[in-house]
């Protein structure tokens, strides 16, 4: 990677840490000037100043050899734009609507806003791989996870393994929502 390059990841770095190059370069144990040479690409720092940098920026050094610019797993759904899916196993009454995805990298991530219909019922056999996070929009259900059960309504959240039964046992006043994030790695 160019030294311009590095430096342009530098000054990044610093810029979103709203940090001032003098603050950096005090924090760092360099000279300011030294850090302006380096954010202009003048000059190619060793690594031990990347670990300095990155010391005083709070990130790994491996940061400043990201190419930020050339991401493209970025994903904005605007409200109520969502896609309705019907989901493989999914249950009567329980609408799915996708709130993103993304197409790079090996952690596969499915955000859904999930609303139980006036007909849902109650399920508790969900099971699949990845970790699950629900965070309760509104309505009050009873959650079993495995043998535990604990009492969710709007505001709670819970953050489980997946791979165990679970989902709602009993919904004690409606409507319900949720948003349901669901993380596994691409096989």
């Amino acid at each position: 990677m160019s030294a311009a390059r590095i430096g342009a990841q530098v000054r990044a770095l610093r810029m979103a840490a709203e940090v001032s190059g003098g603050e950096l370069a005090k924090t760092s144990g360099i000279s300011a000037s030294m850090l302006s040479r380096i954010e202009r690409g003048l000059v190619s720092p060793s690594v031990e100043t990347l670990e300095r940098l990155a010391n005083g920026l709070g990130v790994p050094t491996s940061r400043f050899f990201s190419d930020q610019a050339r991401r493209t797993d970025f994903c904005h759904v605007r409200a109520g734009q969502g896609v309705v899916v019907d989901r493989v196993g999914a249950v009567s009454d329980y609408r799915y609507e996708l709130l993103g995805h993304l197409l790079s990298g090996n952690l596969f991530v499915e955000p859904y806003l999930v609303t139980l219909l006036s007909g849902a019922d109650p399920y508790v056999t969900f099971q699949h791989p990845g970790l699950k996070f629900l965070y309760f929009l509104s309505g009050e259900v009873s959650y079993r996870y495995g043998g535990k059960v604990v009492e969710a309504r709007a505001g709670d959240s819970l953050l489980f393994d997946a791979t165990a039964l679970h989902g709602i046992e009993a919904i004690h006043s409606g409507p319900v929502s949720y948003l349901s994030v669901v993380f596994t790695l691409r096989e």
